[in-house]
């Protein structure tokens, strides 16, 4: 568990490496928040496996089969916890799970632990920045587990010139720093709107049927490489006022490519409302939208308050369990847990902005309802 380019995955192909070179095991899982990641990084990456291992025990790769043979036997396969359901029936002598802290269904883990059932003694080994989510809290308090700490500028002299001068110096002192540099975990920012046990408490494995489905947009102004992302959030609300998030589609993404994304999210589920902010110029994605001839309501919203008398609200609804994720939301979550009230988010609002438009949207039709109803 340490900062950011500390040598996380070069430590787990390290790892899986001189398991498989000491013949200690035969069988193995590599398992990525998702099917992508565990090719990119753990499997292709600068410090993945196939760069790690030294020429005489250089596993061969075969993607298709997502899947990694050394000459003495050795099979390594390729999980993405995304799909939990994907580990059932396989079983190992050895695991490496990478970035677990940010896993969008921990259930995974649970598959991984079902499937370490082979040799004298399996092993996985866990390689992850620090986040406070239930399952990171659980390993570490745990007689049976090693933690190795460490910092970013442990690493110092095999980092790019000026990256970590860069970083402390727009980030030193706050509590980003101290969880993505210094490796430290951290139990809730100070003053958050959302706590992490809140947040914690909000996951359920799925959602019941739901009478209404929408997708919140908070358009960025551009879509350059450091240009903000677009938010875009899926909720939808039950007949009994429960809302559900379902989905964070956000993405910097160009003009053509939102409306490409919110057509495949109109289909995948169900929407039927689209909510677009326009404060920042966002006419121009409300009139691309309504050209599009999408099969859904667009509603424009303009902001009249600041972000924080919009989110708080929000947050409330949260603290009396009215809002579930279904399955977790890693990057929405941190930037939730980075709202300190007053204070300017180091990670962007943009995927806030959503959540919160959608949220509110859900709302405002429950009432509307309700009034009818009681007429």
């Amino acid at each position: 568990m340490a900062g950011r380019g500390w040598g996380k995955t070069r430590t787990g192909a390290e790892w899986i490496s001189w398991q498989v070179q000491s013949g200690k095991v035969r069988r193995i899982a590599l398992v990525a928040a998702t099917q992508h990641e565990a090719r990119m990084v753990m499997v292709e990456g600068v410090s993945g496996l196939l760069a790690c291992c030294p020429p005489w025990a250089r596993p061969h790769y075969e993607p298709s089969k997502r899947q990694l043979t050394w000459e003495n036997g050795a099979v390594a396969q390729c999980f993405g916890a995304e799909e939990p359901d994907s580990l059932r029936g396989a079983q190992f002598d050895a695991a490496w799970c990478d970035e677990l802290a940010k896993w969008s269904k921990p259930a995974a883990w649970d598959q991984v632990m079902f499937g370490l059932r082979l040799g004298q003694r399996p092993q996985v080994v866990v390689t992850t920045t620090p986040q406070p989510v239930p399952l990171i809290e659980q390993l570490i308090g745990r007689l049976d587990v090693v933690l190795t700490k460490g910092r970013t500028a442990d690493n110092r002299a095999n980092l790019a010139k000026g990256f970590l001068q860069e970083l402390e110096a727009s980030y030193s002192g706050t509590w980003l720093a101290a969880q993505e540099l210094e490796g430290e975990l951290l139990s809730d920012v100070p003053d958050t709107l959302w706590p992490a046990r809140l947040l914690a408490e909000a996951n359920v494995p799925r959602a019941p049927a739901l009478s209404k489905v929408l997708l919140a947009i908070d358009p960025a102004v551009s879509s350059h490489a450091d240009s903000a992302e677009t938010g875009m959030v899926v909720a939808g609300i039950a007949d009994d006022g429960m809302c559900y998030v379902l989905q964070d589609a956000s993405e910097r993404l160009s003009p053509t490519a939102i409306g490409k994304r919110v057509a495949a999210l109109i289909a995948l589920h169900k929407i039927d409302q689209l909510v677009v902010e326009i404060n920042q110029g966002g006419d121009w994605l409300l009139q691309s939208l309504n050209q599009a001839d999408l099969d859904a309501v667009i509603t424009p919203v303009r902001a009249g308050q600041d972000k924080w008398a919009r989110a708080e609200p929000v947050a409330m609804l949260y603290a009396q369990g009215r809002v579930k994720h279904v399955g977790r939301l890693p990057q929405l979550e941190a930037q939730m847990r980075a709202c300190q009230r007053g204070v300017p988010n180091r990670l962007g609002m943009d995927r806030v902005d959503a959540l919160v438009w959608a949220i509110r949207s859900l709302q405002r039709q429950k009432q509307r309802n309700f009034e009818i109803r009681t007429v």
